[in-house]
């Protein structure tokens, strides 16, 4: 399956169970790189908009490239009462976009699943001179139990699953290759989740790797989610620990 398939049917429980990023993160953004109300900003594997809906709500213009038909439509439907909202069927390596027209670049949950050498290219070919980007993930702290014994019903039931962010961890030589010189910012803010049990189910579901009802072990998988979170949640509500990582430079 191509990574542009994997997130199929599955727009409406991504919309509504993935997180959305913190205000610091989105302060962060917009004064780091001096974004305003006459910026262009591309959201580059853009899903069904959370990050974009997130800089759109601060009176920035934020051109979406997704792939994804179910996911780019979920968005467009989503986020149509935004003016500076436009909506681009394109990829990461090819956007479409004019050249020297974008002032930041954001990669959110998504720069795993790139060619990332074409993308730097087109990076170079549509950013503003010595503009930037920026990859970020939520990502899950491996520090809690929960987190931990979350993994291992994944990694018993879902064959696709190779880790979480396409494997891509804090570190790593990609980032050094990636940017320009390897010279990166690297920031990183709590955001832990706090859901109920709907919200944890579809956090779990929502994954490229995660099975769907008509695989034969579906249930199981379910069921074994089910427990985890009444193992763990109080009051009808599970705390998930989570971050949120970014890299920023330029290319």
């Amino acid at each position: 399956m191509k990574p542009t398939d994997k997130f199929s049917g599955k727009a409406d429980v991504y919309s509504k169970s993935r997180p959305s990023y913190p205000t610091e993160y989105i302060d962060y953004l917009l004064s780091v790189n001096s974004l305003n109300e006459t910026s262009r900003v591309a959201d580059i594997g853009s899903g069904t908009g959370i990050l974009t809906r997130q800089l759109l709500e601060r009176g920035i213009s934020v051109v979406a490239v997704e792939p994804n038909d179910d996911m780019r439509k979920k968005a467009e439907q989503d986020l149509q009462q935004y003016e500076l909202f436009t909506s681009i069927k394109g990829s990461a390596e090819a956007t479409s976009l004019p050249d020297k027209s974008i002032d930041l670049v954001i990669a959110a949950q998504a720069f795993h699943w790139f060619d990332q050498e074409k993308f730097k290219l087109e990076c170079k070919r549509i950013l503003k001179q010595e503009a930037k980007v920026a990859l970020v993930w939520n990502s899950r702290d491996f520090t809690s139990l929960l987190i931990k014994e979350n993994a291992e019903i994944i990694k018993k039931y879902c064959p696709n699953f190779y880790g979480f962010s396409g494997g891509i961890g804090e570190g790593g030589e990609i980032f050094n290759q990636f940017f320009r010189d390897g010279q990166f910012e690297y920031t990183k803010i709590p955001n832990d989740l706090v859901m109920d049990f709907e919200g944890f189910l579809g956090r779990n579901l929502s994954a490229s790797y995660s099975l769907k009802e008509s695989d034969k072990e579906f249930e199981f998988f379910v069921e074994a989610i089910t427990n985890l979170f009444e193992k763990y949640s109080h009051n009808g509500k599970i705390v998930m620990p989570n971050y949120t990582r970014s890299y920023l430079g330029k290319v």
